[in-house]
């Protein structure tokens, strides 16, 4: 099967296309042939590899996983022994950030892994960038145990966690205020936004308003420079490390200090989960933003577009298989 390889972290040009062998499922696992997979930041961050828990996580010198890829939608193709709950033909989509493997024509999952089969009406393409900023953003939604009548500002709406972020946030009824350039205000506010802030005109942080939480879906800002926003018991988020990795000395530290806090959760995602998304999506509370779509054969492109920091939404792979 034809597969992206990388066999040493660095740029983007680290990874090439090659022929490998065909996975075989093991027990309790399926044999998916994908038809669509996304590059996103999880997948740039793991081939870049530049500190030191990346690569605690995916090897020390050299890459554990060669073939990258979390997100996939595809057709099972084959089943392992003792596969009860899916079946050949079904249709899935999915996530896979312990093994990944989804840049490439075939991959294998666990079936009680994140999988599930795609929702009603939805193509391949359409379903493969469901997962990942997804369930970024509800790792983050639930631990601040966001809820209905909060005020929640979101900064980075467009990006895959943001975008996300901003349709989950109106999913439990609190009030949005999302931060974005003034090309997208019109697409934010199509995903539910309350408020939209133009970044290029406004800086968010000089606000005369404050908030319930703060969710800095592009790890742009920090506490300090937040702190203001915040209600008496306000939390912030923050999808990245922050300077000098402050953001997890922070997270120990502001809980028990009470009063405003940062909170930063290890990401998890089940099939439960999955299944979550599934059914937002065929109740039209769900859609994930689909800036642009390569074909597997261009996939060096694709990183290069995701780390100029620029997409909206999300970048996805086709592969020759698309049906």
């Amino acid at each position: 099967m034809k597969a992206a390889i990388y066999t040493q972290y660095g740029p983007p040009e680290v990874v090439s296309l090659q022929e490998v062998d065909t996975p075989t499922p093991k027990i309790r696992e399926v044999l998916i042939r994908v038809h669509a997979t996304t590059v996103n930041r999880t997948d740039s961050a793991i081939r870049n590899a530049d500190n030191l828990l990346t690569r605690l996580f995916s090897g020390p010198l050299k890459p554990r996983f060669k073939t990258l890829g979390n997100e996939f939608a595809g057709e099972v193709e084959a089943v392992g022994p003792e596969v009860t709950s899916l079946r050949i033909g079904d249709k899935v989509f999915g996530y896979n950030d312990t093994r990944f493997g989804a840049h490439a024509e075939y991959m294998t999952m666990r079936e009680n892994g994140a999988i599930t089969t795609l929702p009603a009406g939805l193509s391949y393409q359409e379903a493969a960038p469901i997962t990942e900023g997804a369930h970024y953003a509800l790792s983050n939604i639930r631990a601040a145990r966001i809820k209905k009548g909060q005020r929640v500002l979101v900064n980075g709406a467009t990006g895959g966690i943001g975008s996300a972020a901003v349709q989950l946030i109106k999913y439990l009824g609190a009030e949005v205020t999302a931060v974005c350039s003034t090309p997208y205000m019109e697409l934010v506010r199509s995903l539910g936004a309350d408020e939209v802030i133009d970044y290029t005109t406004t800086d968010f942080t000089a606000l005369d308003q404050t908030f319930d939480v703060v969710f800095d879906a592009v790890g742009k800002s920090s506490f300090d420079q937040c702190k203001q926003l915040l209600t008496e018991n306000g939390i912030y988020l923050s999808t990245e490390l922050g300077r000098n990795s402050e953001n997890i000395l922070l997270a120990l530290t502001t809980p028990l200090l009470g009063g405003k806090k940062v909170l930063f959760p290890i990401p998890s995602i089940n099939q439960d989960d999955v299944k979550f998304f599934k059914e937002l999506i065929e109740q039209k509370k769900y859609k994930p933003v689909i800036d642009r779509t390569y074909p597997l054969e261009q996939i060096v492109e694709a990183y290069r577009y995701v780390e100029t920091g620029q997409k909206i939404g999300n970048v996805v792979i086709t592969l020759s298989a698309q049906e």
